[in-house]
């Protein structure tokens, strides 16, 4: 068995509130679902962005819980990479710096391919970057 895709990742965020505006306000998600203090969940084309306050997804479901999803969370900055064409890369670079947000590394890969890199309000690196960097 191979797994076809990955259907949701996940960021532990320390600010909850901030994160959720960053993504929705800044990134143009759509959100799916929240629970105050604890995640807000974004469609973002075919999956699902999770962003978790890694505090609270450490306590361990109720036994009476109907979710019984298991404690998870992680400390420190993550990343997440969104696809993007050359040309998208070129409007995120606009879009973020007239929204005063730093981009903080812009290159080639040696393979071929293009990368932009923010940081969220978290400080999760956040990557823009062509498929082909992958071969995609």
């Amino acid at each position: 068995m191979i797994p076809s895709a990955i259907l949701e990742s996940a960021l532990y965020v320390t600010d909850l509130h901030a994160a959720e505006a960053f993504y929705r306000d800044i990134i143009g998600l759509e959100a799916l679902g929240k629970v105050e203090g604890r995640h807000v969940f974004f469609r973002c084309g075919n999956g699902v962005l999770l962003l978790f306050n890694a505090e609270a997804t450490r306590i361990p479901p109720a036994p009476d819980a109907r979710l019984k999803v298991p404690p998870h969370g992680t400390a420190g900055e993550g990343h997440l990479c969104f696809a993007a064409s050359a040309d998208e890369i070129a409007a995120w670079r606009k879009h973020l710096t007239a929204r005063s947000i730093a981009i903080e590394s812009d290159f080639e890969w040696p393979q071929g391919g293009h990368s932009i890199y923010i940081r969220d309000p978290s400080g999760n690196s956040i990557e823009f970057a062509e498929p082909r960097i992958w071969g995609f």
